[in-house]
């Protein structure tokens, strides 16, 4: 018969999930490198990160290319390389991914760069100075809450099974209630201790864009010598395509067919995700939950993916190559690219958190 001694093991799993739960929601805060905010100093494709995610990212890059003559974007989304060395990595990057035939459609490009090592690493730096969260760490603080949260279900089941099963004979101790309600308690008080984390950017990171916006803002680095257009790229990195206001047409309509390729994309894995019910993954709901920084970045959203970042906003979609991967070069990024079963749930859409 049920006695107060069956408790210990749903106390004990309650203990393990408070631990858990306050240990991942702690390192969510860690910073490993932390110095002061740069001011308006933060380098152009740094501020993009921080702004918009890897979509912006690639979109900064990729009209900074246009600028020094060393791309052709043509209205139908076709890129095509015209010489030049790459100014950084992210310009390699985005060699690299055109590939030896010298051009490339945009959408596929775009999706590839993202998940770069150049990208991925801009994403660690920002984390390692305590301006953005890392999506793994927020993945695992949400799977904590919901360990918690399945450990009072363990032990209200415990409770039930207790009065169900004991029928009182004599000789035989009841169990006593304020067990598990005192174990309830407790795991609430660790509920309201761990709150869940929504966004990317951290205080520090939302102070330092505070810093760079109000007025017009021209990176100090970040641009090969002697180009012009850093009034532009400053305000692309910032705001987004919409804010930046590109004098080419040509090149406006690709970039922005490109981002609503995206959109359409996320929308479209985000609706199979809520329309399965047996995801791989039950944190973000898709194989991008395995790269570091497949996502947004922005303030106001918890969304990610790898994504689109134009218009001021930080959407992004998880894209669908399955040969795309994050690269080698990142400590913390991995094989990035999503099959078509794969799901791209709600914290997919914060990098590939809320």
């Amino acid at each position: 018969m049920w006695h107060n001694d069956y408790f210990i093991v749903p106390a004990a799993l309650l203990v393990a999930a408070a631990l858990y739960a306050a240990q991942t929601r702690q390192r969510i805060g860690r910073v490993r490198y932390a110095k002061g905010l740069p001011g308006r100093g933060l380098p152009l494709l740094d501020t993009a990160f921080l702004s918009g995610g890897p979509g912006r990212v690639v979109d900064t890059a990729l009209v900074r290319m246009h600028l020094a003559e060393q791309v052709v974007i043509s209205r139908s989304g076709l890129v095509t390389l015209t010489g030049g060395k790459p100014y950084d990595a992210v310009d390699q990057a985005v060699q690299d991914a055109v590939g030896p035939t010298g051009s490339r459609q945009l959408g596929p490009l775009r999706r590839m760069v993202m998940r770069s090592a150049a990208v991925q690493e801009i994403g660690d730096r920002l984390a390692d100075r305590g301006l953005l969260r890392r999506p793994e760490r927020l993945r695992r603080a949400r799977t904590a809450r919901r360990l918690l949260w399945l450990a009072m279900l363990v032990v209200v089941a415990s409770a039930a099974a207790a009065l169900l099963l004991d029928d009182g004979a004599a000789g035989h101790e009841r169990p006593n209630l304020w067990v598990p309600g005192l174990l309830l308690a407790g795991g609430f008080v660790s509920l309201l201790a761990t709150p869940p984390v929504k966004g990317r950017i951290t205080p520090a990171g939302r102070r330092q864009l505070s810093l760079m916006q109000g007025r017009p803002w021209t990176p100090n680095s970040g641009m090969p010598p002697r180009l012009a257009g850093g009034a532009l790229l400053g305000a692309l990195a910032l705001g987004g395509l919409a804010a930046a206001g590109l004098e080419n047409p040509e090149l406006e309509a690709a970039m922005l067919a490109a981002s609503a390729e995206e959109e359409a994309v996320r929308q479209a894995v985000t609706a199979n995700a809520s329309a399965s019910s047996s995801s791989s993954s039950s944190s973000s709901g898709s194989s991008c939950s395995s790269a570091s920084w497949c996502g947004s970045s922005d303030s106001g959203s918890s969304h990610s993916g790898c994504g689109s970042s134009s218009g001021g906003s930080s959407s992004s979609s998880c894209g669908s190559s399955s040969s795309s991967s994050c690269g080698s070069g990142s400590s913390s990024s991995s094989s990035c690219g999503s099959s078509s079963s794969s799901s791209c749930g709600s914290s997919c859409g914060g990098g590939c958190g809320s």
